[in-house]
């Protein structure tokens, strides 16, 4: 059984990773929030420690670390996307392996101090990218493995609107100093995928720039991408509203619809269990999607 900390507790997130911490057989010992209404603590760890402040959760950190039995094996980072690299830090400062949402960090310039850390400590960073292990994304990599090999590009198109509310652009999401904007925000996930499936990214071209929402073209060694991220509800097609939802995700290559709303549940589970037997993504499995958010965020 491993001890785990976790950073950033209230956040939406954060009850996928309390899960597969249980559901991996190990225990979470302490977490950290500025917000204290956190009572989904109590569905999975309610003997948890919890602290509303970062000094007192890293001198917790360091106490058990210097206990030695009780020391933290493994931080998960949940918190803010500008946090990231800080709480990444703390974890291995602390003599702690980092698990840490996407985005790793907001630009590509962090991940090589990143790696330096790694270095000096000797732990791990590692970073969720579900997606990967999605079986139906799993299923096109391997389909169209044998047609890139032969140098094809693929025409790809890709749509995702995701409703929000006005208390997004109130919030931190809503900041792009924060955030990183729509693109890094909701689009990481998708850049991730198609870059690990049609090679090495090419180029951007963005021809929508808005607070709530951002579309273009993206160019791969093995695809060209038409993309457009939204979380402005107006931009969902009719069908959907009908139907009562507020999600809309299409992913098309060559004309024939990716089928994967389904299978989504338990891929931090199985996130958690890659990690836990050493075959976790890292910092330059991240470096791809993070250069092209940060591309894409300095672009008129």
């Amino acid at each position: 059984m491993k001890n785990f900390a976790l950073i950033g507790a209230s956040g939406y997130i954060a009850p996928r990773h309390m899960k597969a911490i249980r559901e991996t057989g190990n225990r979470l010992v302490c977490a950290l929030d500025p917000y204290d209404g956190i009572g989904i603590m109590d569905s999975y760890f309610p003997n948890a420690d919890f602290f509303t402040e970062p000094e007192r959760f890293d001198r917790h950190l360091d106490k058990l670390r210097r206990k030695g039995a009780e020391k933290i094996d493994f931080v998960t980072i949940c918190s803010p996307n500008y946090l990231h690299d800080a709480h990444i830090r703390m974890a291995l400062r602390n003599d702690a392996d980092a698990i840490c949402e996407k985005p790793l960090v907001l630009n590509p310039w962090n991940l090589d101090a990143l790696a330096e850390i790694e270095q000096e400590t000797g732990k791990k960073i590692h970073t969720i990218l579900q997606l990967r292990l999605h079986p139906a994304i799993g299923k096109l990599r391997e389909k169209v493995s044998s047609e890139i090999r032969s140098g094809k590009v693929f025409d790809v198109d890709l749509t995702y609107i995701t409703s929000r509310g006005k208390w997004y652009f109130i919030s931190w999401k809503g900041n792009v100093q924060k955030s990183g904007g729509v693109a890094t925000n909701i689009g990481i996930h998708f850049f991730d995928m198609l870059g690990w499936i049609f090679g090495d990214f090419k180029g951007v071209e963005l021809q929508v720039s808005r607070p709530d929402k951002m579309g273009g073209k993206l160019y791969f060694k093995n695809a060209n991408v038409n993309w457009f991220l939204s979380v402005d509800d107006h931009d969902l097609p009719e069908e959907v509203v009908k139907a009562g939802k507020r999600t809309f995700r299409k992913i098309s290559i060559e004309g024939v619809d990716l089928e994967f709303s389904e299978g989504f549940t338990d891929l931090h589970t199985r996130s958690y269990e890659q990690i836990l037997a050493g075959n976790s993504y890292g910092i330059e499995d991240a470096r791809k999607s993070i250069e092209i958010v940060s591309k894409i965020r300095g672009m008129k």
